[in-house]
C-alpha cells in the first residue's frame, strides 16, 4: 500500500482561509443540506447546523414537511424549504443556487426517493457531498454514478464503502479498489473510520485527529455539513474534505478530556467546533 500523506496542522494551515474581518454573511457561501425523513429529521438538524457553525454565511434545509418545525425551532438561523411530501424526499426544487449542496442523511431509500435523486443528479451542477442514503441509494443504481460531477465528495461509512465497491479482503485491497473507484469516477472518497482516509484518485491522505468517541450517531451527519460549508465558503473539494475532517476530528479531540468517549454525542461535535477553529487561528 502507498504511504499516505498525513493530514496535520502544518498541512491545514496551507490551506486554510481565516475569516476576512470585512466579510459579510453574502461573501462566506450559501449552502443547502438535503436531508431527513419521518424519524430521522435529527440528521438534518444535526448536518445543518454544523454547516452553519463551520463559518457558511447562509444555509437552506431542504426537507419533508413534516421536519418543517423541528428544523424552524432547533435551528432558527437556518432557512428551510419543503418537499410537496410529508414524510419522505420526492421532488428536489430549489429556490436557489447555492454555493454547494449536501445530501443524504436520513433521506431513506423509497422509491420515490431513489427518483427524486436520479433527477435532481441529472440537472445538478453544483459542487457536491454525498452521503449516507444518498449513497446506498447509488451504490444500488451504479449507473447512476455516471451523472455525479467531477470531484464530487463521498463521504462512506464501511459498510456503505463495501455496497459501492463490493467486499475486500485484505485492508490493501479495500484500498486498491477504492483507488480504482475514485480513479473510475473521478470522485474523492472520505473513507470513514479510525484513522478517516481521504482517497484522491491515487493520492491517499490519513486524518492525525478524532478519537473513539466520534463513533456515535449523527458523527457522520455533522461531517457532511462541515464539508459542505467550506466547499460553501470557495474551498477546493480536496481542501474541503480535509479540513472537514481535521477539524471534525479536532472537536473530539478537544472535547474528550471533559465528556470521556462514552458521554460524547454528535451534539458535541458542533458545540465544539468554535474552540477547533480558535486551535487553527492560533
Amino acid at each position: 500500500m502507498k504511504t499516505p500523506f498525513l493530514i496535520t496542522k502544518e498541512e491545514i494551515l496551507k490551506c486554510y482561509k481565516p475569516v476576512n474581518p470585512h466579510t459579510h454573511k453574502g461573501l462566506q457561501g450559501h449552502a443547502v443540506i438535503i436531508a431527513g425523513s419521518y424519524g430521522k429529521i435529527g440528521a438534518a438538524v444535526l448536518a445543518s447546523k454544523a454547516c452553519l457553525k463551520s463559518g457558511c454565511g447562509l444555509v437552506t434545509t431542504f426537507t419533508p414537511k413534516c421536519g418543517y418545525q423541528i428544523v424552524q425551532i432547533s435551528i432558527p438561523e437556518v432557512m428551510v424549504v419543503t418537499d410537496e411530501n410529508t414524510n419522505s424526499i420526492t421532488n428536489i426544487h430549489l429556490p436557489l443556487i447555492p454555493q454547494a449542496i449536501g445530501i443524504g442523511p436520513g433521506i431513506g431509500q423509497e422509491l420515490a426517493t431513489q427518483k427524486a435523486l436520479f433527477e435532481f443528479l441529472r440537472s445538478n451542477n453544483t459542487p457536491l457531498v454525498l452521503d449516507a442514503d444518498a449513497l446506498n441509494i447509488l451504490a444500488d443504481n451504479q449507473s447512476w454514478l455516471e451523472l455525479v460531477p467531477e470531484n464530487t465528495i463521498l463521504t462512506p461509512h464501511p459498510k456503505e464503502l463495501e455496497r459501492l465497491i463490493g467486499k475486500w479482503n485484505s485492508e490493501s485491497e479495500k484500498f486498491q479498489k477504492t483507488m480504482a473507484f475514485s480513479e473510475k469516477y473521478k470522485l474523492i472518497i472520505v473513507m470513514k473510520g479510525s484513522p478517516t482516509y481521504i482517497i484522491n484518485k491515487q493520492e491517499i491522505h490519513e486524518n492525525t485527529t478524532g478519537n473513539a468517541a466520534l463513533a456515535t450517531a449523527g458523527s457522520g451527519d455533522t461531517l457532511t455539513g462541515i464539508i459542505t460549508s467550506f466547499l460553501a465558503q470557495g474551498y477546493e473539494p480536496n481542501h474541503a474534505a480535509k479540513l472537514g475532517v481535521f477539524i471534525h476530528g479536532l472537536t473530539a479531540d478537544i472535547a474528550l478530556p471533559e465528556t470521556g468517549y462514552q458521554s460524547f454525542i454528535a451534539s458535541d461535535i458542533i458545540e465544539n467546533l468554535g474552540k477547533a477553529f480558535l486551535e487553527l487561528d492560533n
